[in-house]
């Protein structure tokens, strides 16, 4: 007698809202409509030869602050399409929602209490923070819920929020810009005395950072959160809300400046916001350096099991060292090469990232798959990185020193035999439960081979079968 199968043979089809290109879309359409809407409503309220200035002078700093947060997030690069989005939110979406809103609330409160200047005032200390924060936490949100991959720590938050509030500050520089510059023509006035040149020198000179100051308060929060296991969901709800509350005070404080008298903004700038924005300066960093350090100590796991060389976690654990290797497969190999040295950096990062995440009992049900990928990435790319990081490890190698008389023979402790003194012990990693690679470690060919420009190696036809075991959830 037939049976049924215990699974159907055709699984359902998704919604059709949870198809990609369908998401992909509406989100394309919504920030394209809200940048035509704040484009209409900007140039209305500057006029076409103040819109034009304001673009041109608001447009200076935000190659430099893109720069920056990208350089931060060096150490595990985020994919360029989320910094788009979240330059997209806040240029547009973000800033018309609060065009919109901040208008009409100061509107209505200058109808119901009679006195239009209070409620300029109010507006833009209340208000004003609200709506705006809230905006712009908006696009970190959701990097938060749809691309949790790319989400794991301190550092994503104060890169999503930095980014999506440098396209918030991006617009209202246009629209202050832009504005003085028509009050300048109505006057007259023109050089360092204009309007513009004030405007300019305060929102673009001395405060470029003062809107991604706030926000990053707010992707810190995430930031924590993402960092907190899951059984403290109280903890992962409550940490981004109190960022966006430290941020919305933050800002309010910053707009209210004006009320405290002749030198209240000088105050409140260099008693409260220079120093706020070195100690995130110093917290970012500080946490970008224990990224590395995360590098360096999670990867010798896998040099255990063969699938990383020795020296790599040291290598991979220095900006420099990785610099150089991209450089020099660039110059042996060319483009195509350097690029997949960097995706090979950036893959075993992420492992590194993984790893961690599952020794401290924070890794998802999917934490075998995500091994399995990554593992799967960084050997498709081993006989084109390999020499290359190979190369950075002797070149940064530290000085080989003499060993004191009676304490072994020189190179006694050259770990695995490369002479770099990075040796891990065997027994130190025992433990884990990784299984090597069948084969050891293959010697691979330097960039000699095929000769500067020429692509590089095709990736091997082999593909690995097994994968390391997960590491068990860390004990109470």
């Amino acid at each position: 007698m037939a049976t049924c199968p215990p699974y159907p043979t055709n699984p359902p089809r998704p919604h059709w809202w949870q198809r990609g290109w369908v998401r992909y879309g509406a989100l394309t359409t919504l920030l394209a409509i809200s940048g035509l809407v704040i484009l209409a409503l900007v140039r209305e309220q500057t006029g076409t030869q103040g819109f034009l200035v304001g673009l041109g002078l608001a447009v200076l700093p935000v190659p430099l602050l893109i720069a920056a947060f990208r350089w931060l997030d060096r150490v595990e690069p985020g994919p360029w399409r989320n910094l788009v989005f979240c330059f997209a939110w806040g240029a547009c979406a973000a800033a018309l929602i609060a065009i919109i809103a901040n208008s009409f609330a100061t509107r209505w409160i200058a109808t119901a209490t009679a006195d239009p200047a209070g409620a300029d005032t109010l507006g833009a200390t209340v208000i004003a923070p609200v709506v705006e924060e809230s905006a712009k936490a908006a696009a970190v949100l959701l990097v938060f819920l749809f691309r949790r991959r790319d989400f794991t720590g301190i550092v994503d938050g104060v890169v999503t929020a930095g980014v999506t509030a440098t396209g918030f500050a991006f617009t209202e520089n246009i629209l202050y810009l832009g504005n003085a510059f028509g009050t300048d023509q109505l006057t007259g006035d023109s050089g360092f005395a204009s309007v513009t040149a004030a405007t300019f020198f305060v929102r673009v000179v001395m405060s470029p950072f003062a809107h991604p100051l706030f926000t990053v308060l707010t992707g810190i929060g995430f930031g924590i959160a993402a960092l907190s296991t899951g059984r403290h969901h109280l903890r992962r709800a409550l940490l981004p809300l109190a960022g966006l509350l430290l941020a919305m005070g933050m800002h309010a404080l910053w707009n209210g400046s004006a009320a405290f008298g002749e030198y209240g903004f000088l105050a409140v700038y260099g008693a409260f916001m220079v120093p706020c924005f070195g100690l995130l300066t110093w917290l970012v960093i500080w946490t970008r350096q224990r990224e590395l350090r995360t590098v360096r100590e999670e990867l010798p796991a896998y040099v255990m099991a063969g699938w990383l060389a020795p020296a790599e976690p040291h290598t991979l654990a220095s900006m420099h060292a990785r610099r150089l290797a991209r450089q020099y497969a660039r110059r042996h190999a060319g483009k195509q090469a350097a690029r997949a040295v960097a995706q090979y950096e950036a893959y075993a990062t992420s492992l590194a990232f993984l790893r961690q995440r599952g020794r401290k009992g924070r890794a998802g049900p999917d934490f075998a798959v995500q091994e399995r990928e990554l593992l799967d990435a960084l050997w498709h790319r081993r006989d084109v990185a390999r020499p290359a990081l190979d190369h950075a490890a002797r070149a940064t190698a530290p000085p080989p020193v003499a060993p004191w008389p009676g304490y072994g023979t020189p190179g006694s402790h050259a770990g695995y035999g490369y002479g770099y003194g990075y040796g891990y012990a065997a027994a130190a990693y025992a433990g884990y439960g990784y299984a090597a690679r069948p084969g050891g470690f293959a010697p691979v060919a330097p960039y000699g081979g095929y000769g500067h420009g020429h692509p590089a190696p095709a990736a091997p036809a082999f593909t690995p079968a097994w994968v390391p075991a997960p590491f068990p959830r860390s004990r109470p």
